[in-house]
């Protein structure tokens, strides 16, 4: 159905057709006949699909990378695709418009998306709410991709991770400090080793913390084997690193505790791409996704898993946009994977056709 769709939607600006997309499904879902026949075709699930990582029970290694639904007003929907787990977010303290439109592009000829979005969101109270109203879907596990505001000086960027951690906190399963996008200015700044051993150190401690004051039923306490633990914390890194950074990344992750890396966000690059160059100069800044991150973002997977002798728990994405590719991620040492822009060109069907290949 989507691939019947699709030329019509590449009609359309981009951000405009990804709400239409959204709001089809949720329209979809919300017919008794149609959704059970929607999730019969997209649903696969089996126990050898299953994963344990960093302490969680995922359904299977596939899930929804961050910037889909910032807002967590689809996850509900987005679950019913078969994702093993869903990143809501990047989401903020305080409520932000992004950059000014149109900040997302297509590159059809390279299956791929250029983005400046600028982490528009409506806040993380208001997400919060949605995850307090909506509650959890099902088995898909949950995380929360938090970033600081635009106006939030560097200097005081910890605030902003820690405001978002605390009110997110009983609400997710796992955390993704996002200092990785290219479009808020100077954010990649805190990815050098003293500002990031910092937050992350912030957040760790934090992580404690909130443990020790979780409000438990008195009949849970001293339960063995129960659930009452601190969140996974993970970092996600741009592809643009230099081998010499990611082995400052490696000793932070050492240094910390922290659960794991997210390799890798956008880049910055613009090769290679077979969209003519003008084209490309025309569309200007952004964070370049899809199938050319593909081989530098196994790279850093590759490089990640191997210097840290395969104990480092690492999600990969981007360029997935197809069995093989994704399979590509895993043999690199990557535990789980994300899909975005690979779904754009692919379609839905993605997440079903990756995880019947992994069968």
């Amino acid at each position: 159905m989507y691939q019947l769709l699709k030329p019509a939607l590449f009609q359309l600006a981009p951000e405009r057709a990804h709400h239409l997309t959204v709001k089809g499904l949720a329209a979809t879902l919300a017919v008794p006949g149609l959704s059970h026949a929607f999730r019969a075709t997209y649903r696969l699930e089996d126990p050898s699909l299953e994963r344990q990582v960093f302490g969680l029970p995922f359904p299977n290694p596939v899930g929804l990378a961050a910037g889909f639904d910032k807002d967590g007003k689809y996850y509900r929907h987005m679950a019913s695709l078969g994702f093993g787990f869903l990143e809501l977010g990047t989401v903020t303290p305080r409520p932000q418009a992004g950059n000014p439109q149109p900040r997302l592009f297509r590159l059809p000829k390279d299956r791929a998306l250029i983005n400046r979005m600028g982490f528009n969101n409506e806040g993380v109270d208001a997400l919060a709410g949605r995850l307090l109203r909506y509650g959890r879907p099902g088995k898909t596990i949950l995380g929360g991709n938090i970033g600081k505001n635009k106006t939030t000086p560097n200097e005081q960027a910890v605030d902003d991770y820690v405001d978002c951690f605390k009110k997110l906190y009983a609400l997710v399963d796992y955390f993704v400090v996002n200092v990785s996008s290219p479009n808020t200015p100077n954010l990649r700044a805190l990815q050098d080793k003293e500002p990031l051993t910092a937050l992350l150190s912030t957040l760790q401690e934090l992580n404690q913390r909130m443990v020790k004051s979780s409000l438990r039923p008195m009949e849970d306490l001293g339960k063995p084997g129960d659930l009452w633990h601190a969140k996974p914390i993970l970092l996600k890194i741009a592809p643009d690193l230099t081998e010499g950074q990611l082995d400052d990344i490696l000793a932070i992750v050492e240094a910390t505790g922290i659960a794991g890396i997210i390799a890798t966000n956008t880049t910055i690059a613009r090769e290679p791409l077979t969209t003519p160059q003008a084209a490309v100069a025309a569309i200007g800044a952004g964070g370049l996704s899809g199938a050319p991150v593909r081989d530098r973002s196994t790279e850093v997977i590759r490089y990640l898993h191997q210097k840290s002798e395969g104990h480092l728990n690492i999600i990969g994405v981007g360029g997935i946009d197809s069995p093989e590719s994704a399979q590509e991620k895993l043999d690199a040492g990557a535990k789980l994977i994300q899909v975005y822009s690979g779904m754009v060109y692919a379609g839905p069907g993605l997440v079903r056709d990756i995880k019947r290949s992994l069968l």
